[in-house]
């Protein structure tokens, strides 16, 4: 659905920073069985997972205040053996393909809500 060259970084609560997480392609990937879309990068050459997050409903992006090309998000991130908890950002080449990034998860947000409301209402 998606997929683009970009930076993932993940934010450290003991140093208060960012931190590089990798390189790689930012993909969004569509699970038809499941219904589910999920965001997903591998680190370039290594092709290890640094990021692979369900995207639900609640989950909120926001622009990261220090560039115009990123957005970060918190929740669990099923990247490493246990998952866990993590404040990660994303950020593009271009402030052009951020809004794109933005513009599908936006779509995948409304779409998945309606799925729930339809639910509800059965």
């Amino acid at each position: 659905m998606f997929c683009q060259r970009a930076k993932l970084y993940r934010y450290d609560n003991a140093t208060k920073e960012w931190k590089e997480r990798g390189v790689g392609e930012m993909k969004i990937l569509h699970h038809v069985g499941h219904g589910s879309y999920r965001l997903l990068l591998r680190r370039e050459q290594v092709h290890k997972v640094v990021c692979n997050f369900l995207i639900t409903p609640d989950v909120e992006f926001h622009p990261l205040s220090t560039s115009n090309q990123a957005w970060m998000w918190a929740g669990m991130n099923y990247a490493e053996q246990e998952p866990c908890a993590e404040q990660l950002a994303v950020k593009f080449k271009s402030p052009d393909l951020a809004r794109q990034f933005k513009a599908h998860v936006d779509n995948i947000q409304q779409e998945l809500r309606e799925k729930r409301i339809a639910e509800g209402s059965s």
